[in-house]
């Protein structure tokens, strides 16, 4: 966003800017950076019921699991022009 400014280019008028992960600062009002979110409290559940699974050893090692991320829109992303 940054390098964005120092060329002239307007957040998001001229460029929608995303990141990854919901980090603290994304929320921050000066910065209101939209965002993805993963279900970072879902993963470590399944994580830990897998692996008591395993120690206990009613799972095999492997598993596939699908989550759905979340898009937090904020300040940094609007329609193309």
């Amino acid at each position: 966003m940054v390098a964005a400014h120092k060329a002239g280019i307007p957040v998001p008028d001229g460029l929608s800017v995303v990141g990854f992960d919901d980090i603290a600062f994304a929320s921050l009002p000066l910065i209101r950076l939209t965002t993805v979110a993963q279900p970072t409290y879902e993963m470590g559940r399944i994580a830990a019921e897998w692996l008591l699974d395993v120690i206990e050893g009613k799972r095999r090692r492997k598993l596939r699991k699908t989550l759905k991320p979340k898009l937090i829109v904020r300040a940094t992303t609007a329609p193309p022009a």
